[in-house]
């Protein structure tokens, strides 16, 4: 297997452990999360399972990145959407350092994903 190759899967295995150690306890902390409460739980239990099942992806292109190569696309723009809400929210002063530290961490996975979508390029021509 090409270096490329194991490093991709490498990579997509560890942002969706990463991701469902952060994700997964959310679905029991809403009472503790505040000032202030969480005033339309339907949208945090909403964001929460969708991330999860996006670190599900992760897992599933893990397993052969070369053929799952264009859902690399989605998982691009998940990481950078959270990853510059972060920094816009918290320039603005709506959020503290904590979730800022989640979007740079989502930001840096962002990059390495599309660094990851290019090294694959020579791979998924000869995928079949």
């Amino acid at each position: 297997m090409h270096a490329n190759v194991i490093f991709v899967r490498w990579l997509y295995a560890v942002a969706a452990l990463w991701g469902l150690v952060i994700l997964v306890p959310m679905f029991f902390l809403e009472d503790t999360i505040g000032p202030p409460a969480i005033t339309h739980p339907e949208y945090y239990y909403g964001f929460v399972g969708v991330a999860v099942a996006c670190q599900i992806l992760f897992l599933i292109i893990a397993t052969d990145p070369v053929r799952y190569r264009p859902v690399m696309l989605a998982a691009i723009l998940e990481k950078f959407s959270y990853g510059i809400a972060a920094l816009v929210l918290y320039d603005q002063g709506r959020i503290s350092g904590g979730p800022l530290f989640g979007g740079v961490v989502d930001l840096v996975f962002g990059v390495l994903f599309v660094a990851a979508y290019f090294m694959l390029r020579k791979n998924a021509r000869y995928y079949a």
